[in-house]
Parts: C-alpha cells; structure tokens; sequence
C-alpha cells in the first residue's frame, strides 16, 4: 500500500485518446515529494528543449501535492506545470480550491496531458471511469458556466472543474485556468487551449491512507483550531476594510504613479459599504478555517471570486474608483483571464495610446470613457482582434512587435512576465536577488519566510525570536544584529534569499496555500507549516524517518531541476535583472557582485548553472550530464552547494506548544511592505 499518495498518474494522449492509469516510482516521492518536485522530473525526463510551448510533446500537467486529500490542513492545492508561451522556461502555477482533494479521492496524484485533440473536449475522471468527452457545445463558454454546464449534464453537483474561458481557447498567454473561487495562471492556460481542452471534471470517493492515521489526525485537528484563529495565517487582504496600504505604496497605472494618501477614511466607508453590498458570502478552500475568498454578485449578474490581490489591481490600472474592480473582476473570470499580468497589459496599452505610440488607427471605434476603453482592450485580447492580437501576447512581446519606441514603455517585466506594480526606492539586496533569480518569476511566490524589517525594540526583537519557531538559528541571530533603516549584508542576503525559496518549493511539493506557510512568515512568523513540522507530518504520512536537513535538501533539489530546466532552454545571467526603474537608487555594482555570491553559494557557474559536483550531491548525476552534453558546463568545475544547517531542531514539546502560542494575536509591527 502507498501512504499519502495514491501511487497512479493518469496519461492522456489527446491526439490518440488513448488513456492509461500509470503506477509511479515510489523513490521518486522521496526524492522530490509531489507536486511541483515530481512535476518538474517528468518534464525534464520527456520535454526536451527542442519542444515548444504549443508542440504536442508539450506536456500539461496537473498534480496533487504530496499531503493533498488528507487530513492536514490548509494543504489544497493543485500545481498546473508546462512549458510556458511566455518565456519558454517552465510555467509554475497553483490553485486552491478543492480541484487537487479530488483527484486524491479519485485515485491520482496526476493528471498528465500530451497531444493535441482535433475538437474541442474535456476529461471527465470518476474513479476509475475516464473518458474524453465532445466540448463542441462549451466553446466560447465562460469557465464558469463551463463548469456549471459540465456538473450539470454529468448530473452530480460534486464534480469538482478547471476549465478555461475564451481567452484559454484563444491562447491568449495571460490566460488563467478557473475553478471554484481560484484560478492557475502565469503560463499553463494557454496550453490547454492550444491542446483544445476546455475543462477537467474529476469526481472521487476512494481513501487517501497515511501510515499513522491516529497520530496524522490527532496533529492535523489540532493544527486546523490553531489555523481558524492564528491572525497570522491567512490572506489578511479578504478580512480588512483597510488597503491603504497597496493604493498608497504600489504604483497606478503602468506602474508609473503612486497616489500618496489616496487612502482615508471615507474612501474606507465607501469600500465597506460597496463591498457589502455585492457580498454574498465568504468561503475558502477545502480542509481550512479561513475564508480568504469573498463570493461577490453583481445585479443581474453570475456570481464569481474574488482573492488576494485581485481585488486591488484594477483600479489601480486604470485610475479608476474601486467599484470598477468588483465590475470588472465578473468579466475576467468568466473570459478566463489572469488578474495580475492583464492589468498590467491594458494599462501599457493604454499608456501607448497616451504617448502617441498607439492611435486611432490601431484602435478602431475607441470609447472616449476611461472606463469603457479598459473593457474595449479586453475584449480585444480575448477575442484577438486587431491590436488585441499583439497585446495577447502580453507587454513584453506586444512591446517588440509594436516597435515605434514601444519598448521604452515596457517597464515592469523580469523574464518576459510582468510584476506587481511595486516601485521602490533604494535596492535591497534579498529582493534583488528573489525577484532577479526565481523561476517562478512572481515575487508572491518567492519571498515570505523573513520579516521585511526588523523591530525597533531591541527588547521586542528578542521576545520576537524567542517564539519565532519556525527559523533556523542563524536568522535569529541574523534578525538580532539587524538594526532599523540598515540593510543585511550581501552573505546574509544570501541566506535570505534560499530560505524564502526553500519553504516555497516545499509548499510547491507538499500541495501546502503560502498563506498558512511560506508567505505570511513576514508578518508575525508563526506560520502553521515549517521546516521543523513538514517532517513529522511526512513521516506520520508516509511511514518514512526525514529530519529538517533532508526537507532542506529536498527543496534544494527540486529547486535544482527546475533551474535546470530553465537552463537547458536558455535562461542566461543577463536575463536576471529587475527592470532598470524597478528601483529609483540602483547599486549596479553591487548588484553583480551579489549576484555572483549567490551563484556560488548555491554551487552554479558564475553563469548560473548548476555545476556537476552541486547536482551528483542532489542524486542529480543524470541532469549535470545531460548540461554536459549540451555545452551549459564544462564538467570539470569544481564548485558545490554551500551546507548549511537547520539545527538544532525545537523538541516536539516546543512544536506542540508553538501550534497553540500560535493563536495568540502578535503585534504586527514588523510587517510592511
């Protein structure tokens, strides 16, 4: 019997419809866990980088994280993996929901797609009946209704679905995969329209088995009382009628302007009581506490989701009133749109039309309203009609297609992907480094483990770490020495860097919402899954004996592959820089300099290449050869990893009393943005 994953993938060939149930190597969940980890190996393993994003070797993978469908809460989510249009590199994504609990249930860790359909189709999975089915009748259907037509014909009100609208048809590249109240974007939506699958629909009733179940629940339940009222986990932007803090500190429009006191009291009363009055209700993801997802409906109009920061961008974009958000939020979802990455395309577009660059010309029957021009230039892309076509692309390819000086306009993308409009003003070496070197090339996703500031109070720092469970030693002593208005040094921006990194890719692997773990470690820093706890609920859940050293190496592997990946495609040391704008006071220096310690910190080429010596000491030994053969390394380098150490580990004594100090409210000083 396999404990905690089921054990099977299911492969699907949409060019041949053949389906098979394929049983998995169970070292591999040692190796990599799940998720993200064993995603990436299948990748490696059978997309080559002679594949492109829209060949039909490409693979579309959907996957369970390793804890997914048990017992442990706030570990629900579903990463969507493929070969990304954007950036050729791998395209990352997760989504809450229910969608992953599901698959679990029906007897898969994941959903493997290959090929492209003639038709248009979905997959309906329950248990062990799979079928594609004919989707000819959902084309140019919302992903929602999708989804509503979908349960309907099946006739079960349970069947959980990820679809994608018009834009996924399309393949437009900020396309997002929709499903209940979450979405997965950044890359893989595009690919299921290119692959003509308009939807998955999984229903399951079997049993996830871990190997301790009493000692499982027994941790699990008492994890879920301290999540429900831990006011450090969670996503805090669903339960504050404050948000002066991204209107006043991120920047509006094409993230060109930030509005300094836009934020008061009234404008506070006003998003309350707008709010309020489209609220229907709020709700969560499967097995959590928090209701981190507000269930909005307009008059006369289909309820959807609202998350994170969804709910801030539009306006910010279009220098508009916030209700212009809840209006506009209703029609990217049914179209199926990422609401990070088009935002921020239709306000480049719109600064194009302001420059000059862009005009009537390209623009036939262009509203005069600024509101009805947003809804102009996304139906537009939806629909890849005249300019829209180009913009589809997003900024950064739009930018070099449009030509005219365009390109100066294109200010806010690292890697080809457009960023939070966040413009600051000195560099700060951890952010330099998280956003120039992560894969998944979205902030969000990177950084969260280590607070943005350090307390004022020498005293409060102390009373601070004393609790702070969850870090190793050395960043107690780091966030001690630490003093306010200074930065870290470029080595222990270094350290910084990895672990923020390295509790991501376990959250990437585990299935786990960065909202109770990687994330909200910023802010308060009792987060509800660690270094120190994801051991005792793999070894309860799998019957292994992993300490917080081997959790360490695991994420440091798969946070190797997927470099590799990146690599083997392309990915050079120039292309790891923030935009120059990004920051008003730059260190270019500095920056290299930093740069290059990272890079032989985690044992790369001064390129940024993983060397042979780093990747045999990951049992990676097959993926340095394979760099080999394609001229990234020489082979005779001689740089590795730099160790370092999670201990000593806290007893469990000190892990079962953080789970309950946990629920006490801290100050919330050291936050910031």
């Amino acid at each position: 019997m396999r404990y905690a994953e089921t054990g099977f993938n299911l492969e699907i060939d949409l060019s041949t419809g053949n389906i098979e149930r394929v049983e998995t190597d169970p070292k591999l969940m040692e190796l990599h866990l799940g998720g993200l980890g064993t995603a990436a190996r299948i990748i490696w393993e059978r997309v080559p980088p002679e594949v492109g994003p829209f060949d039909p070797e490409n693979l579309l993978i959907f996957s369970t994280g390793l804890l997914c469908g048990t017992a442990a809460p706030g570990i629900n989510r579903t990463i969507v993996n493929t070969i990304s249009p954007v950036t050729n590199y791998l395209a990352h994504s997760m989504m809450g929901g229910y969608f992953s609990a599901e698959m679990k249930f029906a007897g898969y860790d994941k959903f493997i797609f290959s090929g492209k359909s003639s038709k248009l189709v979905y997959l309906y999975v329950n248990n062990d009946h799979v079928e594609i089915r004919d989707a000819s009748h959902l084309k140019g259907k919302g992903a929602q209704l999708t989804a509503e037509m979908i349960r309907n014909e099946l006739g079960d009100p349970n069947i959980q679905v990820a679809s994608i609208g018009l834009a996924g048809e399309n393949r437009v590249f900020t396309a997002s995969i929709e499903h209940s109240h979450s979405s997965a974007s950044r890359g893989p939506a595009p690919v299921m329209g290119d692959k003509n699958l308009k939807a998955v629909a999984v229903r399951g009733t079997k049993d996830v088995h871990v190997a301790n179940p009493e000692e499982f629940f027994e941790m699990s339940f008492k994890s879920l009382r301290s999540i429900g009222v831990n006011p450090n986990v969670g996503d805090w932007m669903a339960y504050t009628w404050n948000d002066g803090f991204h209107t006043d500190n991120f920047s509006w429009g094409n993230a060109r302007v930030r509005r300094k006191g836009y934020w008061s009291p009234e404008v506070q009363e006003d998003w309350k009581q707008l709010t309020r009055r489209y609220l229907n209700r709020k709700t969560g993801c499967y097995n959590c506490l928090k209701e981190c997802k507000l269930s909005i409906q307009l008059p006369d109009k289909p309820a959807y989701g609202a998350k994170c920061f969804s709910k801030v961008y539009w306006h910010l974009a279009a220098f508009e009133s916030l209700d212009f958000t809840w209006e506009v939020l209703g029609i990217t979802q049914e179209y199926g749109l990422d609401n990070f990455s088009t935002p921020a395309t239709v306000a480049y577009a719109m600064e194009l039309f302001e420059e000059g660059v862009l005009t009537l010309a390209d623009l036939p029957d262009f509203p005069l309203n600024n509101k009805e021009r947003y809804l102009y230039l996304i139906d537009k892309i939806v629909k890849r009609e005249g300019i829209g076509d180009i913009l589809a692309d997003g900024s950064w390819a739009a930018s070099r297609a449009i030509g005219r000086g365009a390109e100066k306009y294109e200010h806010n993308c690292i890697k080809k992907f457009e960023q939070l409009p966040l413009k600051l003003a000195k560099v700060n070496m951890p952010y330099f480094l998280m956003f120039s070197t992560g894969e998944k090339i979205n902030i969000t996703q990177i950084q969260g483990s280590y607070p943005q500031d350090p307390l004022k109070n020498p005293e409060k720092r102390k009373k601070y770490c004393d609790g702070w469970i969850a870090a190793p030693q050395r960043f107690k002593e780091f966030y001690m020495a630490w003093e306010p208005r200074t930065e870290p040094d470029l080595k222990t921006a270094c350290h910084i860097c990895d672990w923020n990194e390295a509790i991501h890719y376990l959250d990437d692997a585990f299935g786990t919402c960065a909202f109770v773990s990687s994330f909200r470690g910023q802010f308060g820093g009792k987060v509800a899954y660690h270094i120190y706890n994801y051991p005792k609920y793999f070894n309860l859940a799998t019957g292994l004996n992993l300490d917080s050293q081997d959790m360490w190496q695991i994420a440091r592997r798969n946070r190797n592959l997927v470099r590799a990946i990146s690599i083997s495609r392309g990915l050079t040391r120039d292309q790891e820089n923030p935009p120059e704008d990004h920051w008003k006071i730059r260190l270019p220096e500095e920056e290299q300099q930093v740069l290059s310690m990272y890079y032989e910190f985690k044992g790369w080429t001064n390129e940024g290449v993983p060397t042979k010596p780093t990747m045999d000491k990951l049992e990676l030994g097959f993926v340095a050869d394979e760099l080999i053969r394609r001229g990234h390394i020489a082979g005779d380098e001689t740089n590795v990893y730099e160790e370092t150490t999670t201990y000593p580990e806290p007893t469990d004594e000190e892990l079962d009393a953080s789970v309950f100090a946990a629920t006490q409210k801290m100050s919330m000083e050291q936050g910031g943005g």
